[in-house]
Formats: structure tokens, sequence, C-alpha cells
């Protein structure tokens, strides 16, 4: 069986061996992006039977019924809605606002596991900035993160997320979580 190294910043370096299975590996194929784009058009129908909701303001973010145990099994991103949708099996847990990428540097569409976990960590490419809650997707430095969300894309690929539901989502993720990202 085949691994690769992720390095874990906790108090020092630990180095996480993580089988590669096609769970653990990123896809971007067509047919990848189409299963993307239709989880999150099935998320956005999920969101009006369960949260009797069409949208959220900017910033804001809900949690099912107070149910904020037990492990998120797929996040669900749609950027047209720039939304999140937290899955725990079929049963959707919550919803958020994001800000992803803008036109220059956009969001990835597919499919992603997540590959590393840090509650801070600092951009090594965008000027030392502050990525709390950092959940890596890729090895190109695309992560869902807390961050700045001015109601429109506008990171360099990255998916912001509102800081309290960035933290409540990383407590409820484990390394290889999908990620599926569509348009």
């Amino acid at each position: 069986m085949k691994h690769f190294a992720l390095a874990l910043a906790l108090g020092g370096a630990l180095t996480l061996a993580v089988p590669s299975t096609p769970a653990f590996a990123t896809i971007e194929t067509a047919e990848a992006k189409q299963a993307a784009a239709d989880a999150a058009e099935q998320a956005r129908d999920d969101m009006r039977v369960v949260f009797g909701k069409d949208s959220l303001k900017n910033g804001q973010f809900v949690w099912k019924d107070g149910k904020q145990s037990g492990a998120v099994t797929r996040v669900v991103i749609s950027l047209s809605d720039q939304m999140a949708y937290a899955y725990r099996g079929d049963e959707l847990v919550g919803i958020s606002t994001i800000s992803s990428g803008n036109s220059k540097k956009p969001t990835p569409t597919g499919i992603f596991p997540i590959l590393e976990k840090k509650r801070f960590h600092r951009s090594i490419k965008y000027e030392n900035a502050p990525m709390p809650f950092m959940q890596r997707l890729d090895s190109y430095g695309i992560a869902m993160h807390a961050g700045h969300l001015p109601g429109y894309p506008a990171s360099h690929g990255c998916v912001r997320l509102p800081s309290q539901f960035a933290s409540r989502l990383f407590a409820m993720t484990e390394v290889g979580t999908e990620v599926l990202i569509g348009a």
C-alpha cells in the first residue's frame, strides 16, 4: 500500500501517513466536476427542506437544531451561490455563506479530500496572511479557512468561511473528509 506524508504542526512537526487510495485523490475530471455541481444543486434543495431558507445574509451560518457533535462526513461548496453545506451522512446539518476565489484566481472545482488541518496557519504565498482553522484541499495552497467575507468571490482560490462556522467545521471533519466544489 502506497502512502504519502502530511506535515501537521501540532507543537512541532508531525508526519501522518495516509493511504493514497482513491478516497484521498484530488479529482478534477469532467465527471467529478459534474458530480460536484450536481451535489451543489442537491444541497440547495436540501437547504430549503431542512432549514426553510433559499439564501442567507452574507456572513450568516446555521447549524441544525444544536446538533454540533459527530463527524461531518462531506462538505459541499456551491461557487454560484457562495454557500457551504455540511453533511453527516445524507443529513444536512450546517449551512454557511462563503467567499471563494476571484476571477483572476478562481477556486478549482471537483472532488477534494481534506489533506491537512491546522488551527492556525499563515499563507506562504500571500504575504503571511492568516488562515485560521485551515483545512487544505490540494497541494497548491487551496484551503477552507476562516476569513473576510465581503459578499462576493474575493479570495486567491481558497474558500473563506465565517470564523465560528470554520471553527465548528474544523472540529467536526477529519483528514480525508470529502469536499465537493461545484460551479
